[in-house]
């Protein structure tokens, strides 16, 4: 994992920022769109894998962009949001890799290879806009997370459809989508933390006093 050395108290106050966060949105969107087809179309569960992560982006993206200058607090929170939802992508992921195991149709190997390259290219363009802002609070933060693991799970794919093409085999398939899975905990688990410091613990992250009562 990359730890810059640049200021961890930017809050994304940025014009400049901002603008990248919005091409960032726009990327991950389209491309959306293209690798969750493509992974229907061709049976892949880790391209199904990797068009969530794009979605999951996308939308946590626009809350990070949504929550730029609002009170730390605020961004802490909506830090843990993002980590929590890529929990729960995981565990969409693993049970539905867990249960294709048992129905493993070969997908198509060279459907596999020219989208990972085309979701690899995206990823490693949307790095390249954010590079100089990955480091900072947990919102600005998670959002350079997401982007890196997007790359990484793209090289997965494309590995994943090479093994395919040899082996004539799912499970090449099948273990890079709970490869994929496995990233996203990591990088909750990361991002939750984070968020949690920031916002004082679970009960002021939830809008709880230490007292218990609301605030």
């Amino acid at each position: 994992m990359s730890e810059c050395c640049e200021n961890k108290s930017f809050d994304g106050v940025s014009p400049a920022y901002k603008r990248a966060l919005i091409a960032v949105i726009i990327i991950n969107g389209i491309m959306f769109g293209v690798e969750f087809a493509a992974g229907y179309l061709s049976g892949s569960q880790a391209l199904k894998a990797d068009a969530l992560d794009f979605a999951a982006d996308s939308a946590t993206y626009a809350i990070s962009l949504a929550v730029i200058g609002s009170a730390l607090i605020v961004r802490a929170r909506a830090a843990l949001l993002k980590g929590l939802s890529l929990s729960a992508m995981a565990i969409f992921v693993l049970i539905s890799t867990a249960i294709s195991f048992f129905d493993a149709t070969p997908p198509e190997a060279s459907t596999m290879g020219w989208v990972g390259f085309l979701a690899l290219a995206a990823n490693l363009f949307s790095v390249v806009i954010l590079l100089r802002w990955r480091d900072g609070d947990s919102n600005v933060r998670s959002v350079w997370l997401c982007s890196r693991n997007d790359a990484i799970g793209n090289i997965g794919v494309i590995i994943a459809g090479g093994l395919v093409a040899v082996t004539q085999s799912a499970i090449p398939d099948l273990i890079v989508a709970a490869i994929l899975a496995g990233l996203f905990f990591r990088s909750s688990y990361s991002i939750i933390g984070q968020a949690l410091e920031e916002s004082g613990g679970w009960r002021n992250a939830v809008g709880l006093s230490p007292m218990g009562e609301s605030k």
